[in-house]
């Protein structure tokens, strides 16, 4: 009997043929292996906190929650190995042991490494890239079942690795660019929106992360700086202070991890010089069509560019302007009202949440779509990792 399965909000649910849950990389390759003799598609999934319908498989879901833990360490060069399967939140408190951190955060982190990485999250912050860019090589079970390396000298495939959706195989352990584990500093203000925006160049500049959440409702801000103790910005002109907290980046980036409030989320990535205008854009039509329905905040944050050929923030400094809604409350109808306001600026959508586009609108956006799919091809012929929904996201005919 088909097994349900859903992912954290509950608006995507699959009920694939079987869910595996292996325990090792052997487990896991006899498990690819069997699934495509049975010409059956394999999909790997973390915590499930994703809100887009790329993992939606009928056949076979792999959980990777039993490959979890740091393989090695080495401080002296900032890197390791970890398993895919480990949770942000594990994975930060496991490298401090060893004196190493992951650089940033996203806004929570209860997702794992592997889907981290396969989707481009990211924190936020000038010359903070996302996560996908710490990918330096990795171990991979491929559609015939066979381990393979992806080696930190083959910058091609090393591209096409370090945001793949899951379509190159299932990954099993990743060397990562790690810094040496760091105290931060967060301060949260309240401020009206406009003033917020007059300041938003200098915050920018001047601290090491920074964000602000917008209210409908309200029209104002919560403004976030993270920083090196003592540093950063100083107290915004006519801000009120929320909260300042001190302590590990692992203990202190990550705000909102294990929220019990389920949502849904739209975002996409613009060009950085384009985000504040694309912000008063998105921030009319919401006061004017849906304020009164929405009343979860919208997000802005900044990431560094970088050179993965799917990655949102490829070749150009970006912001990202993300919608929130409740779970229960309409969002289809207010992501798809505001969709078209990101798309006049150049937006891209980030892979691990609500958008409608496929295929034909998304290639355009990708300098490098075409050499991400030849690489796809080369790892899986057979497309064995191809869900339906990645199929009309790449373009690739079943």
């Amino acid at each position: 009997m088909a097994q349900a399965w859903r992912n954290w909000s509950g608006s995507v649910e699959a009920r694939p043929r079987r869910i595996e849950r292996p325990r090792c990389e052997e487990e896991l390759a006899a498990i690819v292996k069997a699934a495509a003799e049975r010409g059956e598609r394999v999909r790997a999934v973390g915590a499930g906190h994703s809100s887009s319908d790329i993992v939606r498989s009928e056949d076979v879901l792999v959980s990777m929650g039993g490959l979890s833990g740091v393989v090695r360490a080495d401080r002296a060069a900032c890197e390791a190995t970890v398993r895919a399967g480990t949770a942000l939140e594990a994975l930060g408190k496991a490298l401090y042991e060893h004196d190493l951190a992951l650089p940033n955060y996203g806004d929570v982190a209860d997702q794992t490494i592997g889907g981290a990485i396969g989707t481009g999250t990211h924190g936020s912050g000038r010359d903070q890239p996302n996560l996908s860019a710490l990918l330096l090589g990795a171990r991979l079970v491929g559609s015939d079942g066979r381990v393979r390396r992806i080696e930190r000298t083959d910058l091609h495939r090393l591209r096409a690795a370090r945001v793949a959706l899951g379509t190159l195989g299932v990954f099993t352990e990743l060397d990562l660019k790690l810094v040496p584990a760091f105290d931060v500093e967060r301060r949260e203000y309240a401020l009206g929106t406009d003033a917020a925006c007059a300041l938003l160049p200098a915050l920018v500049e001047r601290n090491r992360s920074f964000d602000f959440y917008w209210y409908p409702r309200r029209d104002d801000v919560k403004l976030r700086l993270v920083n090196p103790v003592g540093g950063g910005s100083a107290a915004p002109e006519g801000g009120r202070l929320l909260e300042k907290r001190e302590g590990y980046g692992h203990q202190v980036i990550p705000t909102h991890s294990g929220l019990p409030h389920r949502f849904e989320e739209c975002e996409y990535a613009l060009p950085a010089d384009q985000g504040l205008d694309c912000f008063q854009e998105v921030r009319a039509r919401i006061k004017a069509r849906w304020r009164r329905i929405v009343a979860w905040r919208v997000l802005f944050r900044t990431v560094a560019a970088d050179d993965a050929y799917l990655s949102p923030a490829h070749g150009r400094a970006t912001a990202t302007i993300s919608l929130h809604q409740n779970h229960a409350l309409p969002w289809r109808g207010f992501f798809a009202d505001i969709e078209p306001v990101f798309r006049a600026y150049g937006g891209r959508p980030h892979w691990g949440k609500k958008h409608t586009l496929e295929a034909g609108a998304l290639r355009p956006l990708y300098p490098h779509w075409d050499d991400f799919l030849a690489v796809r091809a080369q790892f899986d012929p057979a497309g064995v990792f191809l869900t339906p929904a990645l199929r009309r996201l790449l373009g690739v005919p079943a």
